[in-house]
């Protein structure tokens, strides 16, 4: 695993912005359930305290379904969901790897997760936030 490093990302329209401690070298999930089948979210889930929202927190809408522990959050203007609060680790955030600024991503590993099996796979992402 490579070492920390600061990556920068947000929204299309600039009005989200945040700050993201993970290495360089990132591994991130493509899941299949009903979301991230239809929004293409590539997930880097980290510890909260690797995450800073740096603006536009008053441009951020929340959505949330099924059990209400997701928090789906986009934004106001552009409707891009660059973040959010998912319910396989709650104590943290997965960010969209395809909205991270370019230059801090060294390279990019992509594994499946079967997201449209959820309750027999979740477990094994619980770690990626602490």
């Amino acid at each position: 695993m490579s070492e920390p490093v600061l990556h920068h990302g947000g929204c299309h329209c600039g009005a989200v912005r945040y700050t993201v401690r993970a290495p360089a070298r990132i591994t991130a999930q493509s899941c299949n359930c009903s979301m991230c089948a239809r929004t293409g979210f590539l997930h880097l889930i980290v510890p909260a305290a690797a995450f800073t929202l740096d603006a536009g927190g008053d441009m951020l809408s929340e959505y949330t379904f099924n059990t209400g522990v997701a928090r789906h959050r986009f934004c106001k203007r552009c409707g891009v969901k660059s973040f959010y609060v998912p319910r396989s680790n709650p104590d943290g955030y997965s960010i969209n790897v395809h909205c991270l600024d370019p230059g801090t991503v060294e390279a990019l590993t992509v594994e499946a997760f079967d997201g449209q099996n959820w309750e027999a796979n979740a477990a094994a992402l619980a770690h990626l936030s602490t």
